[in-house]
């Protein structure tokens, strides 16, 4: 199931064991070299700092919060050796200027949708400027249309070209046959 974005910003996290609220979500740690999202920065407020949840420590996301065993799965960032390099990247992606391969401009990350089984990033929502959205809106990017990702912006592939593939070929050569008439 795809989730969007905001919908995890916020959330409490829950404890099986104790059966109350130990943290909330208040960003994400995502890989830029696979658009994965790795783990979830959170705030213990007993204790008064920031953490880190891991998502294959994950055992459930419901409307009321995400599940996990126990506070012990909340790690210090001090002690991920492994995630060390993402920590320090400290990737953000939302408000990321998107641009097509052909340099043209797009627009901005809004807001992007992950798959709850996987956690990889399967679609950006891209909003578009003010000039461009009167006449069509917000735009839905799929990872497969990714081509690259920096530190300054996404690249993506053309849109004529994508639109283009996304028409069937017996369509395609429809409309080219009325267009001779």
């Amino acid at each position: 199931m795809l989730l969007l974005s905001e919908t995890l910003l916020n959330k409490p996290i829950l404890s099986l064991r104790t059966g109350s609220q130990i943290a909330v979500v208040n960003n994400y740690l995502i890989n830029p070299n696979n658009f994965k999202i790795e783990g979830f920065y959170c705030y213990d407020k007993s204790i008064k700092q920031s953490l880190i949840l891991l998502y294959q420590d994950i055992r459930n996301i419901i409307d009321q919060g995400i599940i996990v065993n126990d506070h012990d799965v909340l790690s210090s960032p001090d002690i991920l050796i492994r995630h060390k390099d993402l920590i320090e990247i400290n990737f953000v992606l939302i408000g990321k200027p998107v641009v097509t391969i052909s340099k043209e401009k797009i627009g901005r990350v809004k807001d992007f949708a992950v798959d709850s089984e996987t956690f990889y990033v399967q679609k950006l929502y891209v909003s578009r400027a003010i000039l461009k959205s009167f006449s069509s809106g917000q735009l839905s990017v799929d990872r497969s249309q990714i081509i690259e990702v920096t530190d300054t912006k996404i690249i993506i592939a053309d849109l004529q070209s994508t639109a283009k593939l996304a028409v069937p070929k017996t369509r395609a050569s429809f409309s080219s046959s009325t267009q001779s008439n």
